[in-house]
């Protein structure tokens, strides 16, 4: 579903002039390019520091070893850290945010933002440097959780950052007062369901005008499967190390291979948006206390700058979005087609959102309560580190972990699947 392997496509493009970055930069500038989509994986922020899954000696997982896990992905896994919570809060140690600074790649979200063009950022990372960024908290989807909240495993009671982010400093494990089970960030662990934001957001992307899929190698579902969920008139771009996916195969995909945050660079020099790429980047070097990141949560938010100065691009009242609208293309779709096409989204989005409406279903089996406060419990100070920043971002659907900037291949994984 949503990225299969097909045939490249080697035909000309339809509402492209190229197949280039400047035939890129010339369709975001038109007035056919009103919806924006953007999806992150972890190869956008090893520029930052943050390594990803599987590079050898220094992925997250090669960290590990000292942990005497009884394999790397459990400590990911909610199972696991029910009986051992200890090597998470280790881990989290070195993950948790106010220690790196945003990339350009992630400058560049908010720059669409800024230009009333980005509808969503879908990103795996759990890092927050898209909100460090200054990227709206609105137009952000962490697909697989962050740090920006944090909840009991069991009553879902909520603790306030300030106090996870002094026990995760001081090697406490965080208790919930009213439960008594474990409080952890809403980071998505083997065994847990997507962010209910997830499942409310991907309907969206049937309406989207431009696809641009960042730093990963589309290999962890169901999130890989939001590419085959635009139209198939939607140009795709894809930026990576190698290519990924199925990014390639229709007639207005691109596929620029190399680093993220050069190529961000050269596509805004060609968007005119180079000193504003530079201006805004150099505003990250101070980067915001994580306490001001969190004042408000993506469901909460009210409407950004973005949100009600850009093109109509709202919900309706019954969470439909908008059809989508027809394409001035030099060869537009016979009726036939443009049927087969919405039949096609509607069957692929209807197959994903079940999928995640059934983890969410399995996840809430405990009844919502009024907020409760959490105490935490000292639990024996850690003693040791795992050296390295790393970038936790496990795979909530299958085995294994992306390892977004396909410089490593993936390989098999002994963590269970979750959906």
């Amino acid at each position: 579903m949503g990225n299969q392997v097909s045939a490249p496509h080697d035909g000309p493009p339809v509402l492209l002039k190229g197949k280039d970055i400047a035939s890129i930069a010339k369709y975001i500038n038109s007035s056919d390019c009103h919806r924006v989509f953007v999806m992150l994986g972890a190869g956008v922020s090893t520029a930052a520091g943050i390594p990803d899954f599987r590079s050898p000696d220094t992925g997250l997982y090669s960290n590990l070893e000292r942990l005497n896990l009884p394999y790397p992905e459990a400590v990911f896994e909610i199972n696991y850290f029910r009986q051992n919570p200890m090597p998470f809060y280790t881990l989290a140690r070195e993950l948790y945010p106010g220690r790196f600074r945003p990339t350009l790649t992630h400058t560049f979200v908010k720059l669409l933002a800024d230009h009333h063009l980005l509808d969503t950022c879908f990103t795996q990372n759990i890092d927050t440097l898209e909100r460090q960024a200054g990227v709206p908290g609105d137009r952000i989807v962490e697909a697989h959780g962050s740090f920006a909240a944090q909840h009991c495993i069991d009553c879902h009671a909520s603790l306030e950052g300030s106090k996870m982010k002094r026990a995760v400093e001081t090697g406490e494990i965080v208790k919930c007062e009213a439960c008594g089970g474990l409080v952890k960030p809403d980071i998505v662990f083997f065994g847990e369901s997507l962010p209910q934001v997830f499942q409310q957001k991907v309907p969206r992307l049937r309406s989207a005008d431009l696809l641009i899929v960042i730093g990963t190698s589309l290999t962890v579902h169901p999130f890989a499967a939001l590419t085959g969920l635009v139209p198939a008139v939607c140009p795709r771009v894809l930026i990576n190390i190698d290519p990924a996916g199925d990014i390639g195969t229709r007639p207005d995909d691109v596929v620029l291979l190399g680093r993220c945050d050069e190529i961000v660079r050269t596509l805004c020099e060609a968007l005119g948006w180079e000193k504003e790429l530079d201006r805004e980047w150099a505003k990250t070097e101070i980067l915001r206390p994580f306490e001001e990141l969190l004042l408000v949560t993506p469901e909460a938010e009210k409407p950004s700058a973005a949100a009600t100065t850009r093109p109509p691009a709202d919900l309706d009242d019954a969470g439909t979005p908008p059809p989508v609208p027809e394409v001035a293309a030099a060869v537009p779709p016979t009726v036939t087609e443009a049927e087969a096409e919405d039949a096609r989204v509607e069957a692929e989005l209807e197959l994903l959102t079940e999928q995640v409406a059934k983890g969410l279903e399995i996840s809430e089996g405990v009844e919502s309560r009024p907020p409760t406060t959490v105490t935490t419990a000292p639990e024996p100070a850690v003693k040791e580190d795992t050296g390295k920043d790393v970038q936790a971002l496990p795979d909530s659907s299958q085995q294994g972990a992306d390892d977004p900037s396909s410089e490593q291949k993936e390989g098999a994984s002994t963590a269970k699947e979750k959906l």
